[in-house]
């Protein structure tokens, strides 16, 4: 289930000069600079959530998980696409190595698995989605309010941005490299609370498209195996 549910943390910030380092550990000009630029990162990226009614991209995650008293697995990487839309829905559309989807209409998640012949159904509004991440996909997240955000580094063009729930959630931290003057996500590192790191890197992305409701419906085909999730 692991590699269904992390990208829908993805949802908390899809909204949509001189290259500085390091610069938590500095002090001086240096990290005042950074720290602008982390201000004017985030703010773009609230901007541009605001304004987005959907998204729609293709994506490549590479998941590493670490079992537990284990070292990290070697990592998976899979292949496919996502649209997103407000309040709540969503579909992740996996063609490599294996289809698999992930389609929520805001109220009921579905997580169905071809190869095993069955598919989850866990409700969106229960535990598996809470706190900050829930109000993200509901339309309604504050990054500033809901994060503590730390720039990791930072350039006119580019920034990388380290996101902690304020919050207890399902997971550790996110990571996103953004274009600070646009709020445009390239990439998104979640750790879980697990230590496991999903890395995920979005192309073609087009947003306010509008796409039909029946995108976020699921009717399990005939045979399948429904397994019910509890909140």
């Amino acid at each position: 289930m692991s590699r269904s549910l992390l990208p829908i943390l993805l949802a908390l910030s899809l909204p949509h000069g001189c290259w500085i380092a390091g610069a938590r550990a500095q002090e001086g000009p240096a990290a005042v600079a950074v720290e602008r630029c982390s201000d004017r990162a985030a703010a773009a990226i609230q901007r541009r959530y605001e304004d987005v009614r959907d998204i729609s991209a293709r994506f490549e995650q590479t998941t590493r998980a670490v079992g537990v008293g284990s070292p990290a697995s070697e990592p998976v990487v899979s292949r496919g696409k996502v649209v997103l839309a407000k309040p709540g829905r969503m579909r992740w559309s996996y063609e490599e190595p294996e289809p698999s989807l992930v389609v929520s209409d805001g109220t009921t998640i579905w997580l169905y698995d071809p190869a095993f012949g069955e598919v989850q159904k866990i409700p969106a509004t229960g535990g598996f989605l809470h706190g900050a991440t829930a109000q993200f996909l509901l339309g309604a997240g504050d990054i500033r309010r809901d994060f503590t955000v730390t720039a990791v580094a930072c350039s006119d063009d580019r920034a990388e941005l380290e996101l902690v729930p304020k919050e207890p959630a399902g997971f550790e931290k996110v990571f996103l490299e953004v274009d600070p003057a646009t709020g445009d996500v390239r990439s998104s590192r979640i750790v879980d609370l697990l230590g496991n790191v999903v890395l995920v890197r979005f192309d073609d992305l087009r947003t306010n498209l509008d796409p039909p409701a029946d995108r976020f419906r699921f009717v399990p085909p005939e045979g399948v195996k429904v397994i019910e999730v509890a909140p």
